[in-house]
């Protein structure tokens, strides 16, 4: 969201976008929530937020790298009560006119729920998911109820898919209703799938003179940003090809720095 919040700010083609956050937060006052409020507006609307009021830690994760391997260990923390399927209905309910829903699939079997919700009340909105951790089960019912699905490499690995055009070509005859399917590969780069027209694209990974790897953490989530801002708001104006181009240099920009900042 970050990076799609820099994108959308910075393009003059955005002007009728307007970014939702739906999460469940600590308590309103807690000062992560400040923190996490002062980082958003006013470019992302946070009023459609839960706020946990008897919780005032967020939902985090510890990243432990060594300086000799490289190697990480990541430490996930997380008390908050998951939104509920009661709770998504009547905020998604209020909404006016939504036009595109984005879910990271932490949570199968209440997200399935969401997406079935959002297919009777807004039947002309775009749903797009994440598959992106191996062996959570219920990824591929997501999969099966979106329009845009995003495979990660190490999701495409742990069912059996040697590559990425494997993937999303056979994942295609298990997602129906998709229109477009893209899967990252780290070094191999990243491609996309038509499914109308069973056009497949391929964009090497990004490359510059002196690049190197600094921080490849949420490479694959400045992937997604890319390609939905550049499906939302580059439409009619890039072909997939540009899309999937822009995308893959946005996430390997991301992978020689620090952080989010400045993409």
């Amino acid at each position: 969201l970050e990076v799609l919040k820099q994108l959308t700010t910075n393009s003059p083609s955005t002007a009728n976008v307007s970014l939702n956050l739906i999460a469940v937060l600590p308590a309103k006052t807690s000062t992560a929530s400040q923190e996490i409020q002062s980082a958003f507006k006013p470019h992302v609307n946070l009023s459609h937020c839960i706020f946990r009021e008897a919780f005032n830690e967020p939902a985090s994760s510890y990243i432990i790298k060594s300086e000799s391997s490289g190697s990480r260990t990541i430490v996930n923390y997380n008390e908050l009560p998951e939104i509920t399927v009661d709770e998504f209905t009547q905020i998604a309910g209020n909404l006016t006119n939504p036009s595109w829903f984005h879910f990271e699939g932490r949570i199968p079997d209440i997200t399935l729920s969401c997406i079935q919700y959002l297919r009777q009340q807004y039947p002309s909105a775009t749903i797009s998911v994440e598959v992106e951790k191996p062996g959570r089960e219920g990824l591929q019912n997501l999969a099966a109820e979106a329009d845009i699905v995003f495979y990660s490499k190490s999701w495409a690995q742990g069912n059996g898919y040697q590559t990425a055009e494997e993937c999303v070509q056979k994942e295609s005859t298990l997602t129906r209703k998709a229109s477009l399917l893209c899967c990252t590969w780290g070094q191999g780069g990243a491609v996309a799938f038509e499914t109308k027209t069973q056009s497949l694209v391929h964009s090497p990974a990004y490359s510059a003179a002196n690049f190197r790897v600094i921080d490849p953490i949420g490479a694959g989530d400045t992937f997604i940003a890319g390609m939905l801002y550049a499906l939302i708001c580059r439409r009619n104006e890039w072909s997939l090809s540009q899309k999937l181009g822009f995308a893959n240099r946005l996430a390997g920009m991301k992978v020689s720095q620090e952080g989010f900042s400045g993409l």
